[in-house]
Formats: structure tokens, C-alpha cells, sequence
């Protein structure tokens, strides 16, 4: 694989040096940066500016253990059981067990969850949770309070600083494969090194390596490609999850916009044009089953009567109760048209998170000494072969906080200065790179999505590899094309994961599965 991007001698390149380098000014990456010591000095740098991240626009909330009535263990065993066995138990363990504290220093941070009139915190359920144990904020914009809030705390902060537009190009290490630093580009094309012996990647999800996706225009796999390049092990990358219910029309910039599993919680009713009730039968939670499943159900319900889509039912609320319980979705909704107080929802799946990543252990440290990462883009294993509603904003905050901790606790050596090269060869072809990445989208979503084969996955191997191969040996010179490079590499990584396990089993589903 292709090392670095860049082939420039970095003496040529912009150079800066911090204690500790943040890719990504999402929930994890803002949470990690709250948690370094006061002394370290931490640089944050974003793709598209602090306002666009996957955290912004979670809607659901953040699940944790804080009604007297409801347990860590249940938390524990719910988690393992929408893994479908394959989560690591000590990693769930500590999610749940550390969880609710992080919500109270939330609280502490000035996030304003919804409370009731007595001042106690909202709860809701989603989906395969036994308890109501979901905090929220504003209704459905728990993402985007929580990282507004996080980012004035950040702001107040003068040992942390945010570096807007600069993307993540590499990670450089040095003679020994230690951490050295990251390479970014601006929005002036500039290169910048920046020298460091500790760098956390928060850099978010993979949903645009697919055609259709809830996920921020900027999520393309950047930081999971860059630790693969450095040599960083991921794991469980056939594990990506589709979410259900998406209205059917994307909006300007090609995102689906995410109708909440918490509308599901309140009473909500898949149907098809039938006005059937098709989930019941297919789970014994009827409408509140793990997502797998409710998303193959939904794919079956369209196939079955050629449909472009299913429908959501919320009719049996109230007007004023959706106005206050889910704000975002009524008025969004209502600006195109559609008033769920009346009318049924119409959804599809798409693509939502991703369970797999950046292998870590309990400190999200990875196998390259000095690099971390946190929130999507890693793999702490707590999600299993599928993720728990709500589970993914509590394992951005525990984990992130476990990075950051952990940095405090480790002697920082003097950050180095990388003169050297850091490539030899030189790229000169120039690609048509917007079609190479439509067709990787497009071969993912009908090989490497809901449901796959291995003739699918196969030929879709062949193709993304074809342009894999050009991209190589292609000078890469924008931030258009050093995203599709990634979304080749980690198109590449899901493919090949999914053809190697043979069985279905959570979110990787395989049709051709012998029973």
C-alpha cells in the first residue's frame, strides 16, 4: 500500500508542533480534548469546520444507567445481546459502568438535557433496550446541543486550539514506527506537518464511501485510511449499519436525513401501502427490533410489492407532542411538505454507522505507540457485530476521556522534527476522480450494503481494486482525491472482511448463507 500521500520533502511543508494532535471536532474529539491536562498544548484539526460532524446530527440521545430502577447489568446485557455475541464483554462492561458520570459531567459542562418539571433528567427507550435509559437534548437534536456546548468549553480552553478546514492526509512515524505526527492540507492547498508524539484520531464514520447515508458530507473514512497506511490494525470492518428509516429524498448535499428510532420508541408504526403491519411476526419487539433486522424487513416489504419505500406511522401522537418531542423531524418534515401529525413517513434504509475501525484497547490506544483513536472511527469492540441504539454518543464520551486520561498519565516526550523525504516516487497521472468515486459508491451500496453475497463481493473486489490501483500511482494533489483514495482503501477493507466471514451474523447479512 501506497505509505503517504504526499511525496514533498517535508522541510518543504508548513511546520508546527503541539503535545497532542485531535483529528476530528466531533463528540469524541471535543470530549478527548476537555480531558488533557491543562499544560499539554492540543491542536484540533476538521475537515469542514467545527459545525459539520456525524455528532451533530445524532438525534436519539445518549443511552446510560440513570433511573433508580434500571441497572448497569441490563445496560451490560443489552449491548451484548444487539452485538450478537460479538462484543468484548470488558469493554461494554466499562461503557456501561463508567457511563453515567460522563452524563453528569455533561451536566457539569453546561449540556442542556431535556429535564421534566421537577428538574429530573427525560428518559426515553429506543430499540432493543429494555429500560427507558436514553438522555436527550432538545427533543431530537441531542448531537447538535452536545457539541455546541462542547465546543464553547473548548473555546475557553487556552491550551486548545481548532484548526478549521485543514484535512488529514497521513500520520507520520519514525525510524522506530512511533507516532511523529500528522500531515494536513488547508483550504489554501498548503501542506502542513505537524510534529507530535501523541495524536488521537476522533475523525468520524465511513457513510459517504456508500451512495446513500445519514452522515455528514465529510465522512469518508479519512482517519481509519490514515492509520491503515501507518500500519495501524483494524478490525471488524464488515459490521457497517444501516438505519431503517431515512425520509426517502436526499437533501441538497446528498444526505439522508435520519427520522429517530426514538419515534419508534414513542409509539411509532412501521406499515406499507396496505396499511400492514408488517414487523409483527418477523421479532417478538415487533417494531422496536434491532436495526439489522427491521432493515432487511424493509428491504424484503419493498422487493415483495416493488415498493420505493415503506412508511412510518406517528399519527397516534399528538401534534403538540411531536412538536415538542421530536422538533427537528416535525419541522423538517414540514418543509418538505409532509405533516406527520397527519401523514405517514415515507422511509428507506441507508447507511447510518459503522461498528468497525481502528483497532483499540481500553484506553483507545492502537498497535502504534503515541496513536489513539476514539468514537467512530475506532473499534473498542463494544459494539459487537451491531450497535445498541444511542450506545455510540456514550462510547464517544467514555472512551475519549479513557484517551485523554491515559496521554495525561504517559511521560511526553519532546516532539520530533521530521526533515527527511518521506517518499521516493513520483506521481504524475491525473484521474477523472468524480467518476471513479461514483462507481465506488455505487459498487458498495449493491455489493457491500444490506445484503451480500459472494459473487457480489467478488466482482466488486475486482472493481474497487481496478481503481484502488489507479489511485496508487496517481498524484493526488486535492482534498477531493485524497478522499476517494480513502473511501477506496476502506471500501476495499469492508469488502474483503465481509467475504471472509461466511456467516451471517448482527448487521452482516449473507444470502447465500448455508443454514
Amino acid at each position: 500500500m501506497r505509505r503517504y500521500i504526499i511525496n514533498n520533502d517535508l522541510t518543504n511543508t508548513i511546520h508546527m508542533e503541539s503535545d497532542v494532535i485531535i483529528v476530528g471536532s466531533g463528540a469524541a474529539g471535543l470530549y478527548a480534548a476537555l480531558h488533557l491536562d491543562k499544560d499539554l498544548s492540543c491542536v484540533i484539526i476538521n475537515k469542514s469546520g467545527s459545525e459539520e460532524s456525524n455528532s451533530m446530527y445524532a438525534q436519539g440521545g445518549i443511552a446510560a444507567v440513570i433511573d433508580q430502577h434500571d441497572t448497569t447489568e441490563s445496560h451490560l446485557h443489552d449491548t451484548l445481546n444487539a452485538g450478537a455475541g460479538l462484543c468484548d464483554a470488558d469493554a461494554v462492561r466499562v461503557l456501561v459502568s463508567e457511563g453515567p458520570q460522563d452524563i453528569k459531567t455533561l451536566l457539569q459542562l453546561g449540556v442542556p438535557f431535556d429535564k421534566d418539571s421537577e428538574g429530573k433528567l427525560k428518559l426515553t427507550r429506543e430499540g432493543a433496550h429494555e429500560c427507558n435509559r436514553i438522555v436527550h437534548s432538545g427533543g431530537d437534536a441531542t448531537g447538535l446541543h452536545l457539541t455546541e456546548s462542547l465546543t464553547k468549553c473548548v473555546a475557553a480552553r487556552s491550551n486548545l486550539h481548532i484548526l478549521n478546514a485543514f484535512v488529514l492526509m497521513d500520520i507520520v512515524t519514525d525510524e522506530n514506527g512511533e507516532t511523529a505526527g500528522a500531515l494536513a492540507i488547508d483550504s489554501d492547498k498548503k501542506i502542513c506537518f505537524i510534529s507530535s508524539s501523541h495524536v488521537i484520531l476522533a475523525s468520524g464514520g465511513i457513510g459517504h464511501v456508500y451512495r446513500n447515508s445519514t452522515n455528514a458530507r465529510c465522512a469518508t473514512g479519512d482517519g481509519i485510511a490514515a492509520a491503515m497506511r501507518a500500519g495501524a490494525a483494524v478490525k471488524d470492518m464488515e459490521f457497517v449499519q444501516f438505519h431503517p428509516t431515512a425520509l426517502i429524498h436526499p437533501d441538497k448535499n446528498g444526505r439522508f436525513f435520519l427520522i429517530s428510532e426514538a419515534l419508534r420508541g414513542e409509539g411509532a408504526i412501521l406499515r406499507n401501502r396496505r396499511s400492514e403491519r408488517f414487523m409483527e411476526g418477523v421479532h417478538p419487539m415487533a417494531d422496536l427490533a434491532p436495526r439489522d433486522i427491521v432493515s432487511r424487513a424493509i428491504i424484503a416489504e419493498m422487493k415483495k410489492y416493488d415498493l420505493p419505500n415503506v412508511y412510518l406511522d406517528i399519527t397516534v401522537r399528538p401534534r403538540a407532542f411531536l412538536q415538542e418531542r421530536f422538533p427537528t423531524i416535525y419541522e423538517e418534515c414540514m418543509s418538505r411538505d409532509l405533516d406527520i401529525a397527519m401523514h405517514w413517513i415515507p422511509v428507506v434504509p441507508v447507511q447510518h454507522y459503522f461498528m468497525g475501525g481502528i483497532k483499540t484497547d481500553l484506553n483507545g490506544q492502537t498497535n502504534i505507540g503515541g496513536l489513539y483513536a476514539c468514537g467512530e472511527s475506532a473499534c473498542t469492540g463494544v459494539h459487537g457485530a451491531n450497535r445498541l441504539a444511542s450506545n455510540s454518543l456514550l462510547e464517544c464520551l467514555v472512551f475519549a476521556r479513557r484517551c485523554a486520561q491515559h496521554i495525561n498519565g504517559t511521560i511526553m516526550p519532546s516532539a520530533i522534527i521530521v526533515q527527511r523525504g518521506i517518499s521516493t516516487q513520483e506521481y504524475h497521472e491525473r484521474l477523472d476522480i468524480d467518476s471513479i468515486r461514483t462507481q465506488i459508491r455505487n459498487t458498495m451500496t449493491k455489493n457491500g450494503g444490506i445484503i451480500r453475497n459472494k459473487e457480489g463481493m467478488t466482482e466488486a473486489i475486482a472493481q474497487i481494486e481496478g481503481y484502488f490501483g489507479l489511485l496508487e500511482t496517481a498524484s493526488l494533489c486535492t482534498v477531493r482525491e485524497i478522499e476517494t483514495f480513502n473511501m477506496a482503501t476502506v471500501g476495499l477493507a469492508i469488502l474483503k472482511a465481509a467475504l471472509q466471514r461466511e456467516k451471517s451474523v448482527g448487521a452482516h447479512f449473507r444470502s447465500d448463507d448455508v443454514k
